[in-house]
């Protein structure tokens, strides 16, 4: 009797369960969701955008399909556009819409199109010369980007021939028709996770102004020769979330800036970092160098950068003010690469310089309208702790004025630095700035060139059996007021040289 009770009451409740992700019988364009214990938890309607018209056929420009699966989703109030399997779909430029999941299902690939004519909107408003709008948002809310498949910038079709460290960059008039693989400006509620993205011609991800913004589980990888390639850039944008990602870029992984054309969005801060591995031919994770307004309480924490040119960067160039930033628990892996990136292997570097007077490339949006010469801001309580680097130089802190860099700390931050490529070393990149851009004729472990209160506390400087003759001290201070230094071990280069630390 009690088995029969059992085995009716099983038929009747399948009446009402279905699998997660399978269509509800009832309506073909929903899918329910499992809360993870069994049951239905809700209901999502599905545009799968083959339904709209997409081909992926890997040759038709699916961008009007797209769009088509994203204004009848958003109009809907909200739900999934399918990306489905195992289909390549080539398109143009496409927005993204409030209310609407991109999903991406896994061994499907949405490519842009390399038909250069497509991308007509500037990545930066008036500013034309940096690169194009591929997927676009503006003032969008509750948008969620994920699944497991690939979006394909298709960057190396905007490149021109390959060299041994890098592409050439082909000419262009006024625009710069490279596109931007992702520039969501004035988002609210932005979720990325778990998808695949990279393969870009200019920056990656690019969110301006955005509020509320979770990046999980991503793989970002573009060309290592690809320049201008940064793969996450933070414009304007605060209470973001970063972890458990990993990324290769030429250039920067993970930048915080305030870029003049976007100014009305003010602070770019609240922002954590977390569990991430990187690689990149410039700096690995990099605060400015465009910063106009302020960039303040931020924190990057257990953090792994491999093969790398520079790891943890602050690089202040205009009068925002950078403040109040941790880094901690990171391991370091830094080697030279040539002048066509900006770097010289500094596991930590921190300067602020003023830009060139004028002679930018894009002088007239990197300064404010009307002034052809810019000031920089103060970069200060700048906190490095348990970081473990390997190299070819070692930290740099520089710049113009003491009072623009102070309150830094260095806490239990271990270098070892030995000479690994053919490269020329002892050299510090200075660039861009309004003076000379490379500091030549030594390698030292702690290189301080002007600030004010400096604490190294815990450190420790080893020299590896490569060793060159630019190869100096421990640490070398010059122009530094309130320099602490306590428990600092470690010898000079040489026996030759008089003392390990040189002031």
């Amino acid at each position: 009797m009690i088995m029969n009770w059992l085995i009716s009451l099983t038929m009747t409740l399948s009446a009402f369960l279905f699998f997660p992700g399978e269509p509800h019988p009832g309506n073909p364009g929903t899918k329910s969701l499992s809360n993870g214990i069994g049951y239905t938890e809700k209901m999502v309607k599905v545009y799968n955008i083959r339904d709209f018209g997409a081909k992926g056929d890997g040759k038709t420009n699916d961008a009007r399909a797209i769009q088509k699966a994203m204004e009848a989703c958003s109009r809907s109030g909200g739900g999934r556009v399918l990306v489905p399997a195992p289909y390549t779909f080539l398109t143009g430029p496409f927005n993204l819409l409030s209310d609407v999941e991109f999903y991406v299902e896994s061994g499907a690939t949405v490519k842009a199109s390399p038909d250069e004519r497509l991308y007509t909107r500037s990545a930066f408003r008036d500013n034309v010369g940096e690169g194009t709008i591929w997927i676009g948002a503006d003032q969008v809310k509750n948008v969620s980007i994920s699944g497991s498949g690939h979006i394909d910038g298709n960057g190396i079709a905007f490149m021109g021939p390959e060299l041994e460290d890098s592409y050439v960059l082909k000419p262009f008039q006024v625009k710069d028709p490279r596109p931007h693989v992702l520039t969501i400006i004035g988002g609210n509620n932005i979720r990325i996770r778990d998808i695949h993205i990279g393969n870009s011609a200019y920056w990656t991800l690019h969110l301006v102004g955005c509020n509320d913004v979770v990046i999980s589980g991503i793989t970002l990888l573009n060309s290592l020769k690809v320049r201008n390639s940064d793969g996450i850039d933070l414009d304007h944008s605060r209470n973001v979330r970063i972890s458990d990602c990993y990324i290769e870029s030429g250039d920067d992984c993970i930048c915080l800036k305030n870029r003049r054309e976007y100014e009305e969005f003010g602070r770019c801060e609240n922002i954590t970092v977390t569990n991430c591995t990187m690689t990149s031919r410039s700096c690995a994770i990099k605060i400015g160098s465009e910063n106009m307004d302020t960039i303040r309480q931020a924190l990057f924490n257990n953090c792994v950068i491999k093969n790398s040119n520079r790891g943890l960067g602050i690089q202040n160039r205009d009068e925002g003010q950078v403040s109040d930033i941790v880094f901690s628990n990171i391991i370091i892996e830094s080697h030279l690469f040539s002048d066509v990136w900006w770097g010289k292997s500094e596991p930590i570097y921190v300067t602020a310089f003023r830009r060139a007077n004028g002679n930018d490339k894009d002088a007239n949006w990197r300064f404010p309208k009307g002034i052809t010469e810019g000031r920089v801001g103060a970069v200060k309580n700048i906190s490095f702790s348990n970081i473990k680097c390997t190299g070819e130089n070692g930290v740099f802190i520089s710049a113009e004025s003491p009072e623009k860099i102070e309150q830094i700390t260095l806490d239990q931050v271990d270098l070892i630095i030995d000479k690994t490529t053919s490269l020329p070393g002892g050299i510090y990149d200075r660039r861009p700035c309004n003076v000379e851009g490379f500091v030549r004729g030594s390698t030292a472990g702690f290189y301080f060139d002007t600030g004010k209160d400096i604490s190294v506390r815990n450190c420790s400087v080893q020299w590896g059996q490569h060793r060159e003759e630019y190869f100096t001290y421990a640490l070398q201070s010059a122009g530094v007021s309130d320099l602490e230094i306590f428990n600092l071990k470690g010898s000079a280069a040489f026996p030759g040289l008089p003392e390990s630390i040189k002031k």
